[in-house]
This record gives structure tokens, C-alpha cells and sequence, in this order.
């Protein structure tokens, strides 16, 4: 891995998050679908940028391995898995949506300071993926039948999206990080505005991302060795989900008024949590080679055609 770029990398990811906070967000405001249509084409806009850059200078991001090796065909592959591995986080990143939609309804957060919960969250996010993925990149490397392992975690988490029956309800009180949190810190169930903190005592909006935090761990779980499925370079894996994440909180914005809408979603993720897991089984086990663009195309195929069934089809009044 180039230090250079990385160094830069990150400085860019530090230059956009404060941006965000200081400038474009600076006063608490409930962020309008016009605002999360525009920031989202943004981050998808800079994520494309990216993958360009990637093609034109991928050798000099991540040098390849073998020396000797067709620097253009690098270069394309490199791109592809890019592609595919920001995709495929951030397909699965909508189903993170609907379990944040849970949580703000669940705690009664106001509007206006969903933006800076999410804020937050996805900053705790880039730090703890980091680990996360770095640490099993190099496990990975290593022990290569834990992708198998993974493999099989995914399809199982994929066949639990076809037994949910509705929306699962979150209980305030019993959740364990708020528990944990109540027990071992002292906690005010009374709201200060956008405070974390009162009096030296965690809010309830504190609370909040607390839950939030937690559910994304859950959530990296299963989404970060998906993208190892589509390469095992840690670079590729983590930018990949950097600009997916980074563009969660507009997404969020974007879906949060029509998710219901979207209700074949869930299900598509499912087939595609099973196919990642399939792949990742069959190329530890039987030698499977799918090569990345395919990957790319069933990811977005999976994608489009759930979203446009969902348009279609009617959701029954039970589902």
C-alpha cells in the first residue's frame, strides 16, 4: 500500500467530514429530499471520480504483488472491484437505513437533529472499519478458508431476511446499550437540544447513537466480508466502504419518506447476501472463479430489479 496515497485519502475523508459539520450543516435543520437528492448525487459523484482515478493510477494506490504483471489489466480489475465492492456496500447499507428509520422513530428524536446523530455515527463508523477491515485483510491473507466461514454466515443472514414478518420493534428501555449504558454511566432521560452531554450526564440523543453504533457493528458484519468476497485487498475494501458509508446520511434523507415503498428491497438483499455467500463458499471449496465484473452486474442487476418490483407489485396489507 502507497502511504502517500492513503495519507492523502484520509485528509480528503477528514477535509469532506468537516465541511459537512461546519459549513454545510452548521445549524441543525431537517434535511429536505431536494438537499439529500443533491448530496446524494455528490457522494456518488466523488465515488465515480474515485473509481477513475483508480483506473488511470491504481498500480501507484496499491502496487501489485507480482512485478511483472500487465499494469492496464491491473488497473481494470482494481477498478472493478471497486466498483462492485462500493456497490455492494452500499446496497446493503439500505437495509441499515430501515433499522436507523427504526430507531429515531423508536426514541422520538426530532428531525432536525437526525443529521447529527448520523454525523457522528458515521465518523465512529470510519474509525471502527478501519480496524475491522485491516485486521481481517491480514486474516484473510492468511487463513483463507475463514472467507468460507464468512460464506456461510451471509447465506444464514440472508435466509433470516425471508423470515422476518414486518417491522421488528425496538424497546427503548431494554435495549442492551442502553442498559449497559444506564447501568455503568449516569444517563438524563431528559432532552437538551443537539446535546450528547448535560451536566455531565449522556442524553437521550447520546443514547441514540449509541444504538446506532452498535447496530452498524452488527450491520459490518456482515457487510464487510461481502466486499471481500468481491477482492481481498483492504485498500479496495476499505475506500469502497468509506464512500459508501460517507454517503449514507443523504441516502438515509433520500429513502427515509418512501422506504416503506421499497418493500421487495429487503428480500433482494437477501438473494444477493446468499449469493455472496455461495461465492465465497465455492471459490474456497470447488475452485469457483466469478469474475469480479460479473459480480458488479448481479449486484446492481439484484438491485434495480427488487426496487422495480417493489414499484410494480402491490405490498399486501400484512407484509
Amino acid at each position: 500500500m502507497n502511504g502517500i496515497f492513503f495519507t492523502l485519502f484520509m485528509v480528503f475523508v477528514v477535509v469532506m467530514l468537516a465541511l459537512d459539520l461546519f459549513v454545510f450543516h452548521k445549524k441543525d435543520h431537517i434535511v429536505g429530499v431536494k438537499e439529500a437528492a443533491l448530496w446524494t448525487a455528490v457522494w456518488v459523484g466523488l465515488a465515480m471520480g474515485f473509481a477513475v482515478l483508480v483506473y488511470f493510477f491504481g498500480d501507484w494506490m496499491v502496487p501489485p504483488a507480482d512485478a511483472t504483471a500487465d499494469l492496464a489489466a491491473y488497473r481494470r480489475e482494481m477498478t472493478s472491484e471497486f466498483l462492485a465492492g462500493y456497490f455492494l456496500e452500499e446496497s446493503l447499507s439500505i437495509d441499515n437505513i430501515f433499522v436507523m428509520i427504526m430507531i429515531f422513530a423508536s426514541f422520538g428524536i426530532k428531525k432536525e437533529y437526525y443529521h447529527r446523530v448520523l454525523f457522528w455515527g458515521i465518523f465512529g463508523a470510519i474509525v471502527l472499519r478501519f480496524i475491522f477491515i485491516f485486521a481481517l485483510g491480514a486474516l484473510v491473507t492468511k487463513f483463507s478458508w475463514l472467507l468460507a466461514i464468512f460464506g456461510a454466515i451471509l447465506i444464514y443472514s440472508g435466509a433470516k431476511m425471508f423470515r422476518k414478518q414486518g417491522e421488528e420493534e425496538i424497546d427503548t428501555e431494554n435495549h442492551p446499550v442502553v442498559r449497559f449504558a444506564s447501568k455503568h454511566f449516569p444517563v438524563t432521560r431528559e432532552s437538551h437540544g443537539h446535546d450528547f452531554f448535560h451536566a455531565g450526564k449522556m442524553t437521550p440523543l447520546f443514547l441514540v447513537l449509541l444504538v446506532i453504533e452498535f447496530s452498524d457493528i452488527i450491520f459490518a458484519v456482515d457487510s464487510i466480508p461481502a466486499v471481500f468476497s468481491v477482492t481481498t485487498n483492504p485498500v479496495i475494501v476499505y475506500t469502497s466502504n468509506i464512500f459508501a458509508i460517507m454517503g449514507l446520511r443523504s441516502l438515509f434523507f433520500l429513502l427515509s419518506d418512501i422506504a416503506d415503498r421499497f418493500w421487495l428491497l429487503h428480500y433482494g438483499l437477501g438473494v444477493l447476501l446468499c449469493f455472496i455467500g455461495v461465492k465465497m463458499i465455492g471459490g474456497e471449496f470447488f475452485g469457483w472463479h466469478i469474475p469480479t465484473l460479473v459480480s458488479l452486474v448481479v449486484i446492481l442487476g439484484i438491485l434495480v430489479v427488487s426496487v422495480l418490483l417493489s414499484m410494480m407489485i402491490r405490498k399486501p396489507a400484512k407484509c
